[in-house]
């Protein structure tokens, strides 16, 4: 009997489905540029996971290639680097999680309480301009900025009395708070304007009750806004430990050096060194596979306790 029903809710189900394709099919025709870029681009790639798991060359191919099982894995793990590039790693996000997640919610609840919307629209695109500044040239800025040899924060540490210049870019100490300060910089104001969003979307006769009560404005942010914001606030925690190890490469890899390379070197860098450098196909990926084998464990168990704590999640 309980075969049956389950095969007839099965089968209510997929007509119910249907009927709503069928119903709204212009919705759904929307989705489909986007479905077959997600497949093409995204899952079919995948079948190039196996090479994980074979002592992969370029001539035999797939197929011809041998199987190896876990032997590459072994490999990374056996690496004296491995435990410094997995700590790097995490370190680095967690930093720039700890650092760069609350300030663009403070930014968008004090953009928001600007009333003067010239001023307010002035304030927003000074904010979210360094987003459009590539990887490349933000780097090439902070070479320059933190120069030795005539660099802005050399000079103004002359001008207050230092003794000798510093080079900041080779120093290992510095790079984890040049990475981070650099992407709060970039990133904090564009990371501001989802939050701003939904604070626009928040009924102003909130507010307008508020203030007949003699709510102040950090009242009035404390218990209407802040509450709004709740809910795309645990949806944006549960995507960053999602991507919890995988640093940005771009800026990792051009702010890298052989002095700093005790904080610097991070897997995403190990990845392409030993994939695109040294060619060797089937350990990089499955040091790849590994990185996001980790961040998919996170990102379900992250899911799972902000569903638990605030019943807001993904599933």
């Amino acid at each position: 009997m309980k075969k049956i029903e389950k095969i007839s809710m099965l089968s209510i189900s997929k007509r119910s489905l249907s009927k709503r394709i069928l119903k709204h099919w212009e919705f759904y025709l929307l989705l489909l540029p986007g479905i077959l870029l997600t497949v093409i681009y995204k899952y079919i790639p995948m079948y190039g996971i196996q090479i994980a798991f074979r002592d992969y060359n370029p001539i035999d191919g797939f197929f011809g290639s041998p199987w190896v099982g876990l032997k590459w894995f072994e490999k990374f793990f056996n690496n004296y680097r491995s435990i410094r590039m997995i700590r790097n790693t995490v370190l680095l996000s967690l930093y720039s999680l700890l650092w760069s997640f609350p300030i663009p919610i403070i930014l968008a609840l004090l953009v928001n309480q600007v009333r003067q919307k010239k001023f307010q629209r002035v304030i927003q695109t000074v904010l979210y301009a360094p987003h459009f500044i590539s990887v490349m040239i933000l780097c090439g800025m902070l070479r320059i900025f933190l120069s030795p040899n005539g660099g802005l924060l050399n000079e103004l540490a002359q001008i207050f009395g230092a003794s000798g210049a510093i080079n900041y870019i080779d120093q290992a100490s510095a790079f984890r708070s040049i990475y981070i300060s650099s992407g709060i910089w970039q990133d904090a104001g564009w990371g501001m304007i989802i939050y701003l969003a939904t604070l626009s979307c928040v009924d102003a006769s909130l507010h307008e009750a508020a203030k007949v009560d003699g709510a102040t404005a950090w009242q009035r942010m404390l218990h209407i806004d802040i509450p709004a914001l709740i809910p795309i606030i645990v949806i944006q925690l549960i995507m960053s430990f999602g991507s919890l190890m995988s640093v940005g490469f771009d800026k990792a890899f051009l702010l890298q050096t052989n002095l700093n390379k005790e904080t610097s070197e991070i897997i995403a860098t190990y990845v392409y060194e030993q994939g695109m450098l040294k060619a060797m196909y089937s350990f990089s990926t499955a040091v790849g596979l590994f990185n996001t084998a980790i961040n998919l464990i996170l990102l379900g168990c992250v899911n799972k306790i902000c569903k638990k704590i605030s019943d807001v999640s993904f599933i």
